[in-house]
């Protein structure tokens, strides 16, 4: 009998006995869905870190497994009706898991994959780069000439694996003004999040964000030394240096300077995963000196689609004649509750008709560094997500986070590669400034 387990450090064990294992989460499981393993289960999940923390399971190989297979979509939190927070289960349980073997969360990836994830991808300068070698071979047919001739095969797997997660790079806008004026009618003066990874690999986004927000009458001040999230390295179980991303982000926006955030009508992000750690902040710095900073700060982000809606959006007036789907991204629809404003900002678009795609809930397998850690499940569940969007016949598919974008785009050259992969703010640009996208032309 494996000897009980001392408290599992910020595991509130109130929360493992909130669920009843009535098995309604099953079916919005991607890893369920895919492998039919009721240890692949949410509620599966639960009862094996239930039974480590008891004592009447040994934490093995076997039960690390199934734990590391999680995605944290938190599809399960939408459909569990009993209110179970997945997510304060399975995150500190991997740090505890982590506490006790440094490092197991990324053993699988090389040691320039962790410094790219841990050192390079949170820093937004450092992004840009980094990727400056793959922008070139792009743009200089390089890229197309490696995979033409069979040459890409000799680079290393795992690389020729990241190489292929890119999409077409763009040029980037550069640097930003501090503050940008609204067009109109002032209505709002609001902080844009710019992210890291996002920024550097669609840089577009951030751009057209800033511009439809000028335009639904915003000032937008862009705070200069903004970082990472954090997200990166809370889900691999660095909560440390995720705690220090967050509690600088609340002094840069700031928030610990209660009469000077109040003119801060709202924080902006267009990236669920980022969004979602955002609007978590207060309980990530809950217990340090940063927690009264991090209330304040955590409670005016707002994802853009849901900021508009608030707002009441400036109609769209150039058409956009195409048919197309949306995908929820997990930390948006899931995580944060945004589902409906992507949708109905989407609909104002004249000309643009949004046909429903079938497991549009369901996680493409992106997960933050998830297709690094864990590339089979993945894989499997990237081609799933490519086969329901090719099969709505849509010519555009959109949704709100990077790594959904990333995911989906990859998975849709082998299916359709003509389809535009987008985030809906850029379509909803297009349809307020009348640029087509190069896409659509």
């Amino acid at each position: 009998m494996p000897t009980p387990l001392p408290v599992v450090p910020n595991v509130d064990y109130e929360l493992v006995l909130d669920c009843v294992h009535c098995g309604l989460c099953t079916a919005s499981c991607p890893t369920y869905v895919e492998t039919s393993n009721e240890a692949d289960s949410p509620r599966g999940r639960i009862y094996l870190m239930r039974q480590v923390i008891d004592g009447a399971l040994a934490l093995d190989n076997d039960v690390k497994r199934h734990l590391d297979l999680c995605l944290n979509c938190r599809a399960c939190e939408t459909a569990c009706p009993s209110g179970v927070q997945y997510g304060r289960l399975i995150e500190p349980f991997r740090e505890y898991m982590a506490h006790l073997e440094p490092g197991r969360q990324t053993a699988t990836l090389s040691a320039v994959q962790r410094f790219l994830l841990f050192h390079v991808f949170p820093h937004r300068w450092a992004n840009r780069l980094s990727l400056a070698p793959a922008r070139l071979m792009q743009w200089t047919g390089l890229d197309w000439l490696l995979k033409k001739t069979g040459a890409d095969r000799l680079i290393p797997g795992k690389f020729r694996a990241m190489k292929d997660m890119l999409p077409a790079l763009k040029p980037h806008y550069g640097q930003l003004p501090e503050v940008l004026e609204p067009e109109g009618k002032p209505r709002a003066r609001v902080a844009l999040f710019l992210g890291c990874v996002a920024d550097a690999l669609f840089p577009e986004t951030n751009l057209n964000t800033a511009r439809v927000l000028q335009a639904n009458g915003c000032e937008v001040w862009i705070p200069r030394n903004q970082g990472c999230c954090g997200a990166l390295h809370y889900h691999a179980a660095e909560e440390a240096p995720a705690r220090d991303f967050a509690a600088k982000n609340c002094h840069v926006f700031g928030a610990d300077d209660a009469a000077r955030f109040e003119r801060v009508d709202a924080v902006i992000n267009n990236a669920a995963g980022c969004g979602a750690q955002l609007k978590d902040y207060a309980h990530m710095l809950h217990g340090t000196p940063h927690a009264a900073a991090a209330a304040r700060f955590q409670s005016k982000v707002r994802d853009i689609h849901e900021f508009l809606m608030e707002l009441g959006p400036v109609k769209p007036t150039h058409p956009l004649p195409i048919r197309a789907t949306y995908h929820d991204a997990c930390h948006l629809r899931h995580a944060q509750q945004v589902f409906k404003q992507p949708r109905q900002l989407l609909e104002m678009i004249p000309g643009l008709e949004l046909v429903p795609l079938p497991e549009s809930e369901l996680c493409c397998g992106a997960a933050g560094s998830y297709n690094l850690t864990q590339p089979e499940m993945a894989t499997r569940l990237g081609d799933r997500k490519a086969a329901n969007v090719g099969g709505t016949g849509a010519r555009a598919m959109f949704t709100g986070n990077v790594g959904c974008l990333m995911q989906i785009t990859r998975h849709m050259k082998a299916v359709d590669p003509s389809v535009w992969c987008a985030h809906p703010i850029d379509a909803l640009w297009a349809s307020y400034s009348g640029e087509l996208p190069v896409e659509l032309k």
